[in-house]
């Protein structure tokens, strides 16, 4: 995916490509309780299968090896040139340089941590209106889509902000990563403190828009850190990452921590996570440096004869 393009939209098309799950889940939503008003439940898991096979087969015919091999882009002659070999190979590197450099790992671990709040605004966000707003269950899942929607854009617009700021100066996509950060952990925090009412939908809202404002700006770190012949595996380790750090964990603890203490009180404690995430992301800055270093070396050699 990524190598169809210049590494400078990296993070805007790794922050749409992520947004995309956050749309689809809305829409998906949306249509679905449409859809099951009319032919139930089962039609509209079939006609959503239906739908889903016929993406398959329009990007079957789309994206083909041909289509890759004329769009995609070249980094710089020096990764073609390691990319060769006297004997015309490809340099293979090693499946542990997806975890050789300390930077790397920070940003897998930063990218899952900043998802964490996302996947649990994401999941509870319904209960929580139900409950503290006392709105009923479809109108609770309406305004929340809502909120999901600004999740998503967020990703995008963040990405394209980080692809701005860090095009001359990459160091600085972890620079507006940590900012993405330190703007949700305040006003998230905020809103959860604040008593329900006009005030804390608005600082909710505003914090929705930059809780996961990060994921383009970790992914195309990821994807800077590593050699282009394990790019796909590198972007399938974020997704893993993402889901262990985050998406998966995220609304596993909150549902914990809420029958014990209560879904608002629970949702206080959420925005915290981002420190973990900041802490990560400003060790991995620190050591960028260093895994761009290691990973020059690796696109620099050449396999024994």
């Amino acid at each position: 995916m990524l190598a169809v393009f210049a590494p400078h939209l990296r993070a805007s098309l790794s922050g749409a490509f992520l947004a995309g799950g956050s749309f689809g889940a809305v829409v998906g939503v949306a249509l679905g309780g449409v859809v099951a008003a009319h032919i139930g439940w089962r039609g509209t898991f079939a006609l959503m299968a239906g739908l889903g096979l016929l993406l398959v087969g329009a990007f079957r015919m789309v994206v083909t090896e041909s289509a890759l091999r004329r769009h995609t882009f070249a980094e710089s002659p020096a990764t073609d040139e390691a990319a060769a070999t006297p004997t015309g190979g490809a340099v293979r590197a090693p499946l542990s340089s997806l975890f050789s450099s300390v930077s790397v790992w920070c940003a897998y671990v930063g990218g899952g941590l900043q998802l964490f709040v996302a996947a649990v605004l994401m999941a509870w966000l319904p209960s929580f209106f139900n409950r503290s707003y006392s709105m009923p269950t479809d109108r609770a899942g309406l305004v929340a889509a809502g909120y999901v929607l600004l999740i998503g854009t967020g990703m995008i617009v963040c990405g394209i902000v980080t692809d701005r700021v860090g095009r001359q100066h990459p160091i600085r996509q972890w620079s507006s990563a940590l900012v993405y950060c330190a703007v949700s952990l305040a006003l998230l925090t905020i809103a959860f403190s604040l008593g329900t009412g006009t005030g804390q939908l608005t600082i909710l809202a505003l914090g929705a828009v930059t809780a996961a404002g990060s994921a383009g700006a970790t992914t195309s770190m990821v994807a800077s850190l590593t050699h282009a012949s394990l790019r796909a595996t590198a972007l399938a380790t974020v997704t893993l990452a993402n889901n262990i750090f985050g998406l998966a964990l995220g609304p596993l603890v909150v549902g914990l921590l809420a029958d014990r203490y209560g879904l608002a009180a629970a949702l206080r404690l959420v925005p915290l996570a981002y420190i973990g995430a900041i802490a990560a992301l400003a060790v991995g800055r620190y050591a960028y440096p260093a895994g761009l270093r290691s990973l020059a070396r690796l696109e620099t050699s050449r396999p024994a004869a």
